[in-house]
């Protein structure tokens, strides 16, 4: 029985808590939460006890290295702030335990080199949820790229957009200062960058950006109009930018009703001042193997989704993923991951929420791959990942597991593309200051 702890009560925990608790109960025992925001903490308290569990010890993270002493603790889940990641892993790790991290690793450059020093000092085990590693679709592609299927992969062109109802959210929260977050580069990208390291086998050496904050925001708001806005949100059903914490019980329980305690909003508006990333990015990147990945972001889009088009030196490979067709008044925040459950027949007529998988040699016609999709969140890559976290990688033909090494190389291309908007210029991975960028790329 591996006993763990939590670092960050935040919405983001529910997944490892109710996993403790049930499908890996047999193997994971959570003795301790590690959050400083008392009605948080009562939260997942409060859940544990209704699912008869034993109540694990709470304490402040100034009181981090206590615990593990304290309650043995073996392995901690970091689902703390961005920005806190790489003090509580090297605290984590100096203190004796192994941790697992939500993404991203960290959020820039020196304190990623003070994690590479800590993990080498230390011999100490750091695990990277990217769960989008396990989703099938994704899982697909590699597959497909790594049996040669398209030959050697010259370039790949991928989009992601963010719809006003998930992109809009990160304007709202702690994400909105680029001090806390890395910008959606470093946060949200992170994900998307790994996926590409992975499907390519290689590393990034050079970086250009560009983008800027061009929807959001009160500059923007103004030139359109949209002048005299709260602060927060008001519940003003008229408002389909609005976020009513009150609609959503968890949301309520985790942010509305302990703002008391540390004064963090969670609702404020999208079109507020005060905030620094940006909304809309490009970017051009070179990697080690020779392919060139052409990158955009959209956070303001009217549907949620991504295309990736890999193209070969045999043909190429085309992934077109709708995770919600259109962004209707009075749906959730979040846009659902199962394609059965999201959306209206209306809506969804003319972009119908699914996947596609096809690949298209030359002098061929083009086929569509086959896309196995199992049971929960991303088409059953959750409870693949969590398998893997909890029970222990096996051995996996398509190398999803992650490290800190996956974590590195994941936020490296945001780093470099942050310093890139900063300066206009190009910017070598290499001389980020980071040792494990500085040598050959993997085998």
């Amino acid at each position: 029985m591996t006993r763990y702890a939590i670092a960050g009560a935040g919405h983001r925990a529910q997944m490892y808590v109710d996993a403790i608790l049930g499908e890996h109960r047999d193997r994971a025992e959570l003795v301790a939460i590690v959050e400083p925001n008392p009605a948080r903490a009562r939260y997942y308290l409060d859940r544990i006890a209704a699912a008869g569990a034993a109540a694990p010890r709470v304490s402040d993270p100034d009181g981090l290295e206590e615990v593990i002493r304290e309650e043995r603790v073996e392995r901690v889940i970091i689902c703390a702030r961005d920005d806190l990641h790489a003090e509580l892993i090297v605290r984590s790790l100096e203190a004796g335990a192994d941790v697992v991290v939500e993404k991203p690793l960290t959020i820039d450059a020196p304190s990623a080199a003070r994690i590479e020093e800590a993990v080498e000092r230390t011999g100490r085990q750091v695990v990277l949820t990217f769960n989008y590693r396990y989703s099938p679709r994704n899982s697909a592609l590699r597959q497909l790229l790594q049996d040669g299927e398209i030959g050697e992969i010259t370039s790949i062109d991928f989009s992601w957009m963010l719809d006003t109802k998930h992109g809009a959210d990160y304007f709202r929260r702690w994400h909105r200062q680029k001090a806390n977050s890395g910008g959606l580069l470093v946060h949200k990208s992170s994900h998307h960058f790994d996926l590409v390291n992975w499907w390519l086998r290689s590393e990034p050496r050079r970086v250009y950006a560009s983008g800027g904050l061009r929807f959001y925001g009160a500059e923007n708001a103004a030139s359109r109009g949209l002048t005299d806005r709260p602060e927060r949100g008001t519940h003003d059903d008229g408002d389909l930018f609005e976020l009513d914490l009150r609609d959503d019980p968890r949301l309520k329980a985790l942010y509305l009703d302990a703002e008391k305690h540390d004064g963090y909003i969670r609702d404020r508006d999208v079109f507020a001042g005060g905030i620094t990333i940006e909304d809309n990015l490009a970017l051009i990147v070179d990697y080690a193997s020779g392919a060139t990945l052409s990158y955009s972001l959209n956070a303001h889009a009217p549907w949620e989704g991504y295309r990736v088009a890999v193209n070969g030196t045999h043909g190429r490979a085309e992934l077109e993923v709708v995770e919600r067709g259109a962004v209707l008044a009075g749906e959730g925040l979040h846009p659902s991951l199962d394609p059965s459950l999201s959306g209206s027949d209306a809506a969804t007529a003319l972009r119908p929420e699914g996947e596609r998988l096809i690949v298209q040699k030359h002098w061929e016609a083009a086929r569509e791959v086959p896309i196995l999709r199992g049971e929960g969140g991303h088409g059953g890559g959750d409870a693949l990942l969590l398998s893997d976290v909890f029970e222990g990688p096996g051995d996996d033909p398509l190398a999803r597991p992650a490290d800190w090494g996956d974590g590195v190389r994941s936020i490296a291309v945001g780093i470099a593309g942050n310093q890139s908007l900063t300066t206009g210029m190009p910017v070598q991975v290499a001389d980020l200051g980071i040792r494990l960028l500085e040598g050959k790329a993997r085998v």
